[in-house]
């Protein structure tokens, strides 16, 4: 098993840095999935034990199923965390993910919210999630980094929307001040995460390895302008990625006028962009040089989408499977689509 988890973890620092290290693969087996409880903090033991299920079975099935999935203890969450812990109230929907709502409206408001000690903040439980299930899997095993969004992302939950987009233009050094703030925090918390659990951990959108760096989501940037984002959002990705030895990043906003700005981020490890796919055609160019995973990989039977993508790319295939024997049948072509001999 060890040997196996090696070696799928050699194939990913490759894919990540060498130029001519072609495709990777997972196949989503359908009746792996079971229903996760609601991140909400009370739910604590039932969220521990529903990821010590899942660790397991994915551990079991890496003696049955070839492909390039790494198991990893899921400590989920939602967009809240980083919020909350500068004050934020949280919404808990009965059906749905819990938001942060906003706290300040204006520049003097944001001004005036100081950064949490990460210790005794309201992020602390996410620690107690991650800890249990190392204690059980051992130090070794991979921790799903939490819900990382941009600092900037992040001051757009703290602020509400309505007077923070005009504050971009009217006053932009109060909404850089706040960002400021919450980059601290995050990275007070990310340093005491890598510290307590190791600089490689699987990101917590989509699915991937990192073997170090930082990954995170940013989708403010659809509704900005170019010019925004250079002056606000694009210094601290640069930042954070010189600080963590780089960087991936997913978008699922429509931010096809910031694509040239996430290029120039040094140290863009992978890109992720949920968009259609006559978008995603154009991202698979655009990002040529750089790994990508898509929320559309191509078209018809999957073993057929390398061929589809543009010479040089490296991709991430997520192939969905319903049965064990179409997981198994799948995996072998895609194999061989790959380009891997044994």
């Amino acid at each position: 098993m060890a040997d196996q988890i090696a070696t799928r973890t050699a194939r990913w620092e490759r894919f990540l840095s060498d130029d001519s290290a072609g495709h990777l693969f997972t196949v989503h087996y359908g009746p792996d999935q079971e229903a996760r409880p609601l991140p909400w903090r009370d739910l604590l033991d039932e969220r521990v034990e529903w990821a010590w299920r899942k660790y397991k079975r994915q551990m079991a099935r890496i003696e049955w199923l070839r492909d390039d999935m790494l198991p990893f203890l899921d400590v989920y969450t939602g967009t809240e965390i980083f919020a909350e812990a500068f004050g934020c109230p949280v919404y808990y929907a009965d059906d749905n993910m819990p938001f942060a709502l906003p706290l300040v409206t204006t520049a003097a408001e944001a001004d005036a919210l100081r950064i949490p000690e990460v210790s005794h903040s309201s992020v602390t439980y996410l620690f107690d999630i991650a800890d249990e299930l190392r204690r059980r899997a051992g130090p070794r095993a991979l921790v799903r980094l939490v819900d990382i969004q941009s600092p900037m992302d992040i001051a757009a939950l703290i602020w509400e929307k309505s007077s923070f987009y005009p504050a971009l233009i009217e006053a932009p050094s109060a909404v850089q001040a706040l960002a400021g703030k919450v980059k601290a925090f995050l990275v007070a918390f990310l340093d005491e995460w890598m510290g307590r659990y190791g600089p490689a951990y699987i990101a917590h959108y989509p699915e991937y390895y990192m073997p170090g760096g930082l990954t995170l989501s940013e989708d403010e940037v659809g509704a900005v302008s170019k010019r925004v984002y250079q002056e606000l959002f694009h210094p601290e990705l640069v930042e954070l990625s010189r600080c963590y030895g780089g960087i991936g990043v997913h978008c699922c906003a429509h931010a096809r006028h910031q694509w040239d700005g996430f290029a120039e981020i040094p140290g863009l490890r992978l890109i992720n962009l949920v968009q259609p796919e006559e978008v995603l055609r154009e991202a698979y160019e655009r990002f040529v040089r750089i790994p990508q995973m898509h929320s559309w990989c191509g078209d018809g039977e999957p073993w057929t989408w390398p061929e589809q993508y543009p010479d040089g790319a490296r991709v991430v295939m997520r192939v969905p499977a319903g049965t064990r024997d179409e997981a198994l049948r799948l995996s072998e072509r895609m194999w061989e689509a790959c380009g891997r001999i044994g």
